[in-house]
């Protein structure tokens, strides 16, 4: 991210970026690249890069990453890959949009951009852990949790990430808080009136295609 883009999450979510890289704006990140992630360490919030796609501390492959890009609300608090990372390991993972694909009823697939009405950054709930490959090596990588879709997305698709609202952000962050029924009912999804989306060009399916071309509108056919 560059450095005007450090300085916005720096203001949005309360965090200090100093210790991240800087890298090109990304308009389509897939599996396995290196994300903002915004954590705590001791009394701050911290911005730091982490892989997306949980890779378990107890794994003995880092390819598990790829089986592991997202979480499912309702059993987070269920399966062994995320229950203790629910309790303490608890992440923002900061966005401007996302994309989703709509199957087609003869085959296919279109693809939809979509933010938060008017645009602006916003957060992901997620979980982080590390992986250490060595005594030396470690591998700090997260996972999306979603849930099921809205009523503008469920004609796209029937799961959507799960979106903090603003002042849920801080109590999905709190170390003081690790008990399900705390956390649980903050993985819902988010109204559907405070979202827009549109559709895209197929350019976004190749992930070579970074460029702001990825959300440009695709104008209807008249």
């Amino acid at each position: 991210m560059r450095k005007e883009e450090k300085v916005l999450l720096e203001s949005r979510f309360g965090c200090d970026a100093s210790g991240s890289a800087l890298l090109a704006p990304e308009y389509n990140i897939a599996p396995s690249q290196d994300c903002p992630v915004v954590t705590v360490e001791g009394d701050r919030r911290v911005l730091a890069l982490m892989r997306w796609g949980l890779v378990p501390a107890w794994s003995g492959d880092v390819k598990i990453g790829y089986r592991m890009i997202n979480a499912r609300a309702e059993t987070v608090a269920e399966k062994q890959s995320f229950k203790t990372l629910l309790k303490k390991s608890r992440c923002l993972v900061p966005a401007s949009g996302f994309y989703e694909w709509k199957k087609l009823a003869g085959g296919g697939k279109t693809p939809y951009f979509i933010r938060l009405r008017g645009g602006g950054p916003f957060a992901f709930a997620g979980l982080w852990t590390v992986w250490h490959a060595g005594s030396e090596d470690e591998l700090r990588s997260f996972t999306i949790i979603t849930t099921s879709a809205n009523e503008l997305m469920a004609p796209i698709h029937d799961r959507m990430p799960v979106i903090l609202s603003e002042k849920d952000e801080a109590r999905w962050l709190d170390p003081e808080l690790g008990k399900a029924e705390d956390l649980l009912p903050l993985l819902v999804p988010y109204p559907p009136d405070a979202m827009e989306c549109w559709e895209v060009s197929p350019y976004v399916n190749s992930y070579k295609n970074r460029g702001e071309e990825c959300i440009r509108k695709v104008s209807p056919v008249p």
